[in-house]
Order: structure tokens, then sequence, then C-alpha cells
């Protein structure tokens, strides 16, 4: 038995990852906040204002700003989640060696999830031994935000 998704956030790897990411996704964070503050003071200011053709103008320009900022923010997630999705990839990538490695060394003729499994021999749950082997090979990864292409709607 093994459970993949115990191995990710007990291996020393998989708290790192999830620290990054963190971090990754406050710095995006700060910067729409950033870009909405003024966005925001610029709405209050228009509010209470008369229709002149001016206002009007104004009010139309920046509900474009507002939205191209809704945009990037969206953007901005969709880069953080293809992020998360990497992390998980490359952890889980350098994961597979070692869980076939584990998996040799205990003899297994067929390997399942455990978090299906309602009851057994859990003492041939692989997992703690795929923690300790992943900790031996790999404690941290580096990564930065992907970058996506920006497409635009039709």
């Amino acid at each position: 038995l093994l459970s993949r998704e115990a191995v990710f956030p007990n291996a020393a790897v998989g708290p790192a990852a999830t620290t990054r990411l963190a971090q990754l996704s406050a710095e995006a964070q700060a910067e729409i906040a950033a870009e909405r503050a003024p966005l925001e003071a610029e709405a209050n200011a228009l509010q209470g204002l008369p229709e002149t053709p001016e206002n009007l103008a104004r009010a139309q320009a920046f509900g474009q700003r507002w939205q191209a900022l809704q945009q990037k923010a969206e953007h901005t997630a969709r880069e953080i989640e293809a992020t998360r999705q990497a992390a998980l990839a490359r952890i889980s990538d350098a994961a597979q060696p070692v869980i076939a490695e584990v998996y040799a060394g205990k003899n297994c003729g067929l390997l399942f999830d455990r978090n299906p499994a309602l009851g057994g021999n859990l003492g041939n749950d692989l997992t703690a031994g795929v923690v300790e082997g992943l900790d031996r090979r790999i404690s941290t990864i580096n990564f930065d935000r992907e970058r996506l292409p920006h497409t635009t709607a039709p």
C-alpha cells in the first residue's frame, strides 16, 4: 500500500514547496493589490460626479482599466495554479524512482493506493519508506512562477 497524498506533505520537499508557492502567491497578490489601490481611489473620486460627457468618458476609461486589472488577476491566478502543478509534478517525478526502489525492496507483487483501503495488513504500507527515501534524495526544490501566454477573448 502507498498513499501518494501522504508522501508529499510528510517529505521535507513538500512543505518547502508549499512555502515557496505561498511566497510566490503573496508576491502576485501584492502586485495586483498595488495596482488595485489607485483604481479604488479613482472609483471613489468618480462616485457622485455629475453625468457630464467628460465624466462619462472618465468612467468608461476607468471601467476598461478595472476590467484589465481583473483579467490580469485571473491570469496571475492561472499562473500560480500552473506553478503549483509544475512543482507537484517535479516532486512526483523525484518520488517515482524512490517508490520503485522501496517497492522492489519489499518484494511486492502489487502496489495499491492506501486511501481507499478499508483494512488489511498495514505493515506493508510503503509510505513511510518512500518519505524517508525521498528525504534522502531531495529536501527542497527551487522554482519561480510559471509564465503563461496572455490570451485575448474573441
